[in-house]
């Protein structure tokens, strides 16, 4: 069985493209995206009569055409954010105090959830091709219902999944962040979850983890430390360990076939703890370069037998 993993790509259109691309480029019998699926930003479009004007990258544009909109719009998704178009009135409308800036967000990130699952469907023949989705830290929990009723993917948080006789266990959760993101937990919280997944899993020697938080101290939990204002330590050149313990400690008791990982972009990589292949394929999403890893699992001798990390 061969498996294409990748993570983070945080609502960059391009880099979804290439995710549904993979599954005929590396002939995966099935792709997997770990979390962090959608982005964090809008970007407004405000509306004048004749023309639009946007902000991109600190650079005022005015576009004069439904052409030059049309490909401003995708320059934005494609990095990761939700242009949406509106008028001056609309736009200075729209406060955090009453909430409206929250529920537009959620409102452009379905709409943009809904026609990437329209993709999926027509890329991966209707379901022909398996597709797992899971959360991540920074997605909000809007997305869950989107995924669950979906029928061209599998949404696989909280769940066991059997993959031929391999079982998948996904969870998006990680421990807390500075930014007080969607799915954190303290550390013994988390480790209570995942050990609700985890009991629930015939044979760990054919065990795959898919946890978004990288295992504590693997080394693909590597990210540039910060002060207390959450400002880069010697212009981020000190790096320091963020993963999670309670993800660490499990797999060293378990010790799964595989277990992959995101959440740390910084970290990708590939190490073992004891006789457990792990992974962080890590993150380039803003440039628009997809990162994943090629894994071929040979169900006979209940391991990895090939692996491979890419970029495209």
């Amino acid at each position: 069985m061969k498996i294409f993993f990748a993570t983070d790509i945080h609502g960059s259109e391009i880099c979804w493209k290439k995710f549904l691309n993979s599954a005929a480029f590396y002939k995966a019998d099935l792709v997997i995206l770990g979390g962090d699926i959608t982005g964090k930003v809008m970007v407004p479009i405000t509306a004048y009569q004749g023309y639009w004007e946007v902000t991109v990258a600190g650079e005022l544009h005015r576009l004069e055409t439904e052409e030059e909109l049309a490909a401003v719009e995708a320059q934005i998704r494609n990095r990761g954010y939700y242009p949406f178009v509106v008028s001056r009135d609309e736009l200075l409308a729209l406060s955090d105090e009453d909430g409206s800036v929250d529920r537009r967000f959620a409102a452009e990130m379905s709409s943009t959830l809904d026609r990437w699952l329209d993709m999926a469907d027509g890329k991966l023949g209707g379901g022909k091709i398996p597709c797992i989705l899971n959360g991540g830290n920074d997605d909000m929990f809007e997305i869950d219902e989107v995924l669950e009723s979906s029928p061209c993917v599998n949404f696989a948080e909280g769940k066991v999944i059997d993959l031929d006789g391999f079982s998948l266990v996904s969870l998006g959760y990680t421990n807390p962040t500075p930014w007080n993101t969607f799915r954190e937990l303290p550390e013994d919280r988390l480790a209570e979850r995942i050990e609700g997944i985890v009991s629930q899993v015939p044979d760990m020697g054919r065990a795959i983890f898919n946890f978004h938080a990288p295992p504590y101290g693997s080394g693909l939990d590597e990210a540039p430390a910060l002060d207390e204002n959450l400002k880069l330590l010697h212009g981020g050149a000190t790096m320091k360990p963020v993963g999670s313990t309670a993800v660490a400690d499990v797999i060293s008791r378990e010790q799964p076939m595989l277990s992959v990982h995101g959440h740390i972009h910084e970290g990708r990589g590939v190490t073992r703890i004891g006789r457990t292949l792990t992974i962080n394929p890590g993150s380039s999403y803003a440039d628009g370069v997809l990162q994943g890893a090629v894994i071929d699992l040979d169900a006979k001798k209940k391991k990895v037998s090939r692996y491979l990390l890419v970029n495209g």
